[in-house]
This record gives structure tokens, sequence and C-alpha cells, in this order.
């Protein structure tokens, strides 16, 4: 037998490649195709929690989190807390100096309970309900964004004497609540807000994308939005003093794709605001960003276990783990493609084509569509799945009344449970029957 004969076998024996923009920042391979992260073995996660488990690789979140501030400043980066919010995700993301932009009464509660400085959070939404408003003003959050007119009436009559705001500008073509430049209705919030004497306009706010790696469309909205602010500085002596650019940048799921340049992003994006507003005759507002999915995507990795395995009948191999669309939303919602590996134990066959599905039976039931797995992964095989810090506890549900996982934080070598495990004495809790 020859060295070619061989070689395809000693690669089948070696565990994937673990790509440093796709895996945790402290992944790692052990002997016999342990992976570790934060120093802990995931086959030991399993062993002591269950599966499936979410887990969050501290260091991962920290280390993205100073890449923004050195990037801006932390004083001008808010985490979006929808992409993944708890108490210590929050006391890490105030640790590091960043702000917090809020959706709801739940998610303010969690910052106060962390001990943010409220000064930093920004309460937004598009439908702010009474609760969400009378926790944030009991809070002391800082900044509320103002999406539509009745929004402004209502907070002229409720909010605190000199509340700060920030009004949401959206393109003419969004279907989405916000003001529009086309038309004049963002002019008129503009007037209207100037003559609250209680609210106080410190600039815009915007949301231009989802996974965007182009400079070109946070260009054209900084172009729009000095022209735009020229004008009400003209019209009502009002002078924006921040324009956030909001989030949306790009993560990579896969070893192909690649995350936003983010020292190239604020550079350039810094250059274009200060041309725009010496072209406009106007002092350069602070520039904000408020990103969510890429301080967290890349944290994040669940744990499944393998329960069966089958072939269609056109030969396409399913492997069924014990979650699903309850953990893992993201690719029936958004098709998002994940990456994923055999972890605690080295495959003893060649990879090939596999799609891990859950347990729901339901079609758009994939956790990943097109996987590369050793043909002799078998039910009791750990599945390891990258790229599942942002949205996936998030958005976990009880679909067929299966309880949400875990989430872990693992580092130096240590795990810690951010958030327990449901039970399903949790689920019958609830049941008023």
């Amino acid at each position: 037998m020859t060295l070619t004969d061989i070689l395809p076998t000693l690669r089948s024996s070696l565990p994937a490649h673990l790509g440093a923009g796709v895996w945790p920042l402290t992944a790692r391979w052990a002997d016999g195709g342990d992976l570790r992260v934060g120093g802990v073995s995931l086959a030991a996660v399993a062993a002591e929690h269950g599966t499936p488990t979410f887990i969050l690789d501290e260091a991962d979140v920290r280390d993205r989190c100073r890449a923004y501030a050195g990037a801006f400043g932390a004083r001008d980066v808010a985490y979006t807390g929808k992409a993944l919010l708890t108490v210590d995700v929050a006391r890490w993301v105030a640790d590091e100096g960043l702000g917090l932009y809020a959706g709801s009464a739940g998610e303010v509660r969690v910052a106060e309970r962390a001990g943010f400085d409220m000064g930093r959070v920004v309460l937004y939404g598009s439908a702010k309900s009474p609760e969400d408003l009378d926790v944030a003003y009991r809070a002391g959050v800082g900044t509320i964004v103002v999406e539509s007119m009745g929004e402004i009436t209502r907070l002229a009559a409720t909010a605190p004497a000199g509340q700060r705001v920030l009004l949401r500008m959206v393109d003419g073509a969004e279907r989405r609540f916000g003001m529009r430049i086309a038309g004049g209705e963002a002019a008129a919030a503009v007037a209207r807000i100037a003559a609250q004497p209680g609210l106080r306009l410190a600039g815009f706010d915007c949301s231009i994308g989802h996974q965007l790696s182009r400079f070109s469309q946070y260009e054209r909205e900084i172009s729009r939005l000095c022209e735009f602010g020229a004008a009400m500085y003209r019209a009502h002596g009002v002078l924006p003093e921040q324009l956030n650019l909001g989030g949306g940048h790009a993560v990579a799921y896969r070893p192909e794709e690649f995350d936003l340049a983010l020292e190239g992003f604020a550079t350039r994006m810094r250059s274009v605001l200060h041309l725009e507003a010496d072209r406009h005759g106007l002092p350069a507002p602070r520039l904000t960003v408020s990103p969510g999915r890429a301080v967290v995507a890349r944290a994040g990795v669940t744990v499944y276990r393998v329960l069966a395995v089958t072939r269609t009948q056109g030969g396409d191999r399913l492997v069924a783990v014990d979650g699903g669309m309850t953990d893992c939303p993201a690719t029936a919602l958004c098709g998002s493609r994940h990456s994923a590996v055999l972890a605690g134990r080295t495959g003893r066959a060649a990879d090939g084509p596999a799609t891990v599905v859950g347990r729901h039976n339901d079609a758009d039931d994939v956790v990943v569509p097109d996987a590369s797995l050793p043909a002799d992964v078998h039910p009791g095989d750990l599945l390891a799945v990258a790229g599942t810090g942002a949205y996936h506890h998030a958005r976990a549900t009880n679909f067929h009344l299966v309880t949400r996982p875990a989430l872990l934080a693992l580092a130096g070598g240590r795990s810690r449970v951010l958030v327990r495990r449901e039970s399903l004495d949790d689920l019958l809790a609830r049941d008023a029957g």
C-alpha cells in the first residue's frame, strides 16, 4: 500500500479545520477529536448539562467589544441586546465600556440587574408599550428613539423633563416604522420635537440592513442625513450632535464568508462624515454604531446529540439531532448556513455531504442544510454547530412543548450557567389548566 492509498484515510481521521472567523476565539481541537472552548471540553459539557446546550465563549464576546471600542471609541458603541441578552452578558458589555440598545421593558430590567449605567442605555422599538416606557422612565434610560409621529406626543406628555431623543430615519422603500425624508414626514417630526420644551432632539438613528459588508450603503446614509440635518438647522436651529449608523455588520458563518472590515469601516465612515459635514458648513456629529449580531454570533456554539441517521429515497444523508427549529430558528427564518463538526471523537471514515435536521418533523426543521460530516456519524455522537451566539437563545421557542436549552459561559477552563435549562415543570407551571 502506498502513501497515495492511505492519504484519504489519514485525512478523514483528522478533525475538521476550525475557521478563525467562524468558530469562537478560544476554540481548539484536543486529543481524540475533543473540541474545547474556553479550555472546556464540549463533550464534558454535554455529559454534565445534557444536550442541546448553548455555549458562549466569554473571551470572544469581550474581544469583539474591545474591537468595536478600539475602532469607534467605547463611548460611541452600544450593543443591541436583542441578539442575545442575559444579566452576565450585559455585565460583560458594561465592563468593556459599551452602551446598550434595549428593545423592551425586559431588556431594560436586565440592564438594571446587571448594574448598567442607565444613562448609556437607549430604548428603541416601533411600538413601545406603556410598560416599556414606564420601566425606562423609572430606570433613568438616557435616550429614547422616536419612530413615529404619535410617539412624539406620547413622550411629550409622559417623559421626564429634558428627555434625550433620537429620530429613527428610514428609506422610503422600507416597510418599517421611522421617519421618511421624502414627503416631509421627517421634517415635520423635527419641527414637532423642537416645539416640545420637555424633549431634546440629540440627532438621528438609522437601521440600514443586515449582514452588510460593503461600505457604500452606510456612506449614502451619511450623505443623506447630513444634507437633511443641515436643512433642519436652517429651519429650526436644531444641530444634530449624534448620528447612529445602527448595526447590520456582516458576520461569517462559513469559512468562505467574510466579516465586515471593522477598522477600515470606522476610518472610512468618520472620513465621509467629516467631508459631508464640512460640505454643509456644520460641525460633524458624533458617529455611533449599535452592533448586535457582530458582537456575539461567533462566540456561540450549540452542542447537539445525534439521535438518528437515515437516507432519503434520493440517497441524501439525514442526520437528526435532539434540537432543531426550537433552538436554531435562523435557518428556517433567515436561511442562515452554519458550520458543523463531529465533536467528542475522531471520525474513522471520509467526510461526506449531510443535512443536519431537527426533531420536529417539519420540512423546514433544518439545522445545517449542507454539512460535511464523517460517513460513520451515528446515534450518540455529538455535533457542534458554530455561529449560534446571535438570535438562537434569544429566539428559542417551546414549539411541540420542547424545553429550551441551557446557556453556559465558558472561560478559563470552567463553565458557568448563565441561563438554566428549562424543565417540563416550568412549562406546566404557566399552564392555568
